[in-house]
């Protein structure tokens, strides 16, 4: 009897203890304060429904439970189930706000990275159109007073000064995918890329290019954005094809939700170590098959990366050396089933 007694008198107070230490161990958890409530919300709640569970039981025909110490230690244990509950529910919460609020931070930097790098681009232009021109100038001018190795020089120095202005063009253009971009909605992709391909038409002939395509569907996307990526990985290529006249085609194919869009050349190739390095800004690769020839790279694909993921969207690229490139990017359908 004696030892049953320190059982129940452990089994009672058991519960109570463990709910004062919880509690007093509280604030030293990783929880926000405004969840506390929630947690003694969760911990009344496993009182209140052992109780209703004890009643219900009770209100059966032949059933009692007319023992207060198994109603102390039900309820007891009910509620540090409740309190463990509530810790749980506490602590993702606390999580999720910890992750919204570095979200938030994150959105806030790129923000303000985005708009340094619009002034910066945007504030460069003048002082380098201004170092070309002078330059230029002096040519025009001095000519006939510098020797060979002074107009190459001056050469040299127009064309750096030329090909920093395109950079900054181009980062100018980059910082202005998301500020700037038009709203996403239904466009047709079938025309979007008939006038790229009317755009391009020059360089198709003088190349003696071959470009198929498919019947493109609606997609939901900025019409100019979309149009810029079609530019840029035809562009690339036509550029990239190597010695013999550029074979392209240009296909979709629905996947779920989404179009994936594919542009598939018979060029130099992409080895598989550069594919990701291809999508970052001003890069650009050497390839040995194209006598030193630069690769795909450069400011393009980067455009072409950040307004496929303003879409919502992958882009990605299959290749080997010699067997020609294939870039593929998806775009949501105009008529998905938003969950």
């Amino acid at each position: 009897m004696l030892v049953t007694g320190v059982v129940e008198i452990v089994l009672i107070a058991g519960p109570g203890i463990v709910l004062l230490y919880g509690g007093d161990r509280l604030p030293r958890r990783d929880i926000h304060p405004e969840f506390y409530p929630d947690v003694t919300r969760w911990c009344l709640g496993g009182l209140g429904v052992m109780l209703a569970i004890l009643v219900f039981y009770s209100l059966q025909p032949g059933e009692v439970v007319d023992d207060p110490s198994t109603v102390l230690i039900l309820t007891g244990l009910a509620g540090v189930a409740g309190f463990a509950a509530g810790v749980h529910n506490a602590h993702a919460k606390t999580r999720e706000r910890e992750l919204q609020k570095t979200v938030e931070q994150l959105r806030a930097s790129n923000e303000r990275l985005e708009q340094f790098a619009y002034a910066v681009s945007h504030d460069l232009q003048e002082p380098l159109r201004m170092v070309s021109s002078y330059l230029q100038l002096i040519d025009r001018r001095y000519a006939d007073d510098l020797d060979e190795d002074g107009r190459e020089f001056i050469d040299f120095a127009v064309d750096g000064a030329d090909r920093m202005r395109a950079m900054v063009a181009s980062l100018l253009r980059y910082s202005r995918i998301t500020t700037q971009g038009q709203s996403l909605e239904p466009t047709d992709a079938q025309a979007v890329l008939e006038d790229v391909l009317e755009d391009l038409q020059l360089r198709i002939e003088e190349t003696d290019a071959t470009i198929e395509t498919d019947d493109f569907p609606t997609v939901t996307a900025d019409a100019d954005q979309l149009s810029q990526v079609f530019q840029n990985l035809i562009s690339n290529a036509l550029k990239y094809s190597g010695n013999d006249p550029p074979r392209v085609h240009v296909d979709a194919e629905r996947t779920g939700d989404a179009w994936r869009f594919s542009v598939r050349d018979e060029g130099i190739g992409i080895d598989p170590e550069y594919h990701d390095r291809v999508f970052d800004i001003f890069e650009r690769l050497q390839s040995e098959e194209a006598g030193g020839e630069q690769g795909a790279g450069g400011i393009g694909l980067a455009l072409c990366e950040r307004i496929v993921e303003r879409h919502g969207g992958d882009i990605w690229v299959d290749s080997e050396p010699g067997e020609g490139a294939t870039f593929s990017f998806t775009i949501p359908a105009a008529d998905r089933r938003d969950s």
